[in-house]
């Protein structure tokens, strides 16, 4: 590695960057049938670049981009500690603590003032948030290879990372691609709960739990008894991933869920005022969908608990003004019907 390859490496440690690695700006022409058999299949959601060019070419977002900094930040962090309501909605670990764009985002644009204090160069840098397939930069940088339930798998830290890149001109050397080391498991597809993970490092991300928590479109009846009681994101398919076992934990207490514990409460997630909803939640990644998605989330979950005591809450909002609201009421009270009649 020549001399800024390591200054940058040295100044991403001081700022608490976990992971960073060196990759060329040539086309992601590894994915690009990929992408072309997604777009023809129905299988692209709302979420992504619809101009495929853009996602596999960072000449087209940085014409004079010859170099690509991808930095990863581990969000893996101990806690176990549970609120103490009864009615709990559950959040993926990406959104226990304060929203990981704000938190990668800072910590980028302080490296790149770190960069800029010895060489100036022209830049653009994004997290989650650019048109380029970010886990693809991270594969090619070799932060880590592709897990069979397709995401990226770091040694050291395992899955649970948030991933960021810096389009550059500055002449930086390369890493090269790390070695695959799922072998024969295949947990990950095995625990999949709708069966999203179709194929080893093929998903279906219409039917995947994380996608139908934020999605704004109808999500087909057989997928919603298979969301549990989960409000935002899915992490099962990590959870039993052994590469996630023994790993090094994250260190970033930003992401200590200290205020929600994990959970968000289903009842009062029904009455919040839109208002109250950004005081509270607002700081949090998974409130970026708004707070509907996340009541019409809490009615599924209420459903899928199939307690009749939960009625009570779900019957006023049978006549919502929301007809999305109306509707997933309406199946909540189904599902705990049905579930009454067949104990009878």
């Amino acid at each position: 590695m020549n001399k800024l390859n390591q200054y940058i490496i040295g100044k991403s440690k001081e700022l608490g960057i976990d992971i960073c690695r060196f990759t060329d700006s040539t086309p992601l022409l590894n994915i690009k049938d990929y992408l072309i058999f997604r777009q023809e299949n129905n299988r692209m959601t709302e979420f992504e670049e619809r101009n495929l060019n853009l996602r596999i070419d960072p000449k087209l977002t940085l014409p004079t981009c010859k170099s690509i900094i991808v930095l990863g930040i581990s969000y893996n962090v101990d806690y176990s500690e549970r609120p103490d309501y009864n009615l709990k909605g559950k959040l993926s670990k990406s959104s226990w603590g304060i929203d990981y764009h704000r938190v990668l985002k800072k910590k980028i644009e302080l490296l790149i003032e770190e960069i800029k204090k010895i060489v100036d160069f022209q830049y653009k840098y994004f997290v989650d948030t650019g048109p380029l397939v970010d886990r693809e930069l991270a594969v090619k940088a070799g932060i880590g290879y592709y897990g069979k339930n397709n995401l990226v798998i770091n040694d050291d830290y395992g899955s649970f990372i948030f991933l960021g890149y810096i389009l550059t001109d500055l002449d930086l050397d390369f890493n090269d691609k790390v070695d695959n080391k799922c072998g024969d498991c295949n947990l990950c597809l095995k625990a999949c709960p709708t069966g999203a993970l179709e194929s080893p490092y093929r998903i279906n991300p219409k039917k995947c739990i994380s996608y139908l928590t934020q999605t704004k479109n109808n999500i087909p009846e057989e997928l919603r008894g298979k969301m549990g009681i989960k409000l935002y994101g899915c992490d099962t398919c990590q959870l039993v991933c052994p590469k996630n076992k023994n790993v090094k934990k994250s260190t970033h207490e930003e992401f200590v869920p200290t205020m929600t514990k994990g959970y968000m409460n289903l009842e009062e997630l029904l009455h919040i005022s839109n208002r109250q909803f950004k005081e509270k939640y607002g700081h949090m990644a998974g409130s970026w969908r708004g707070k509907n998605i996340l009541k019409r989330n809490a009615l599924i979950a209420l459903g899928n608990m199939k307690r009749e005591d939960n009625l009570n809450l779900i019957l006023p909002f049978l006549k919502d003004e929301n007809p999305m609201i109306r509707q997933y009421a309406q199946w909540a009270r189904e599902n705990i019907f049905l579930t009454s009649l067949s104990k009878k």
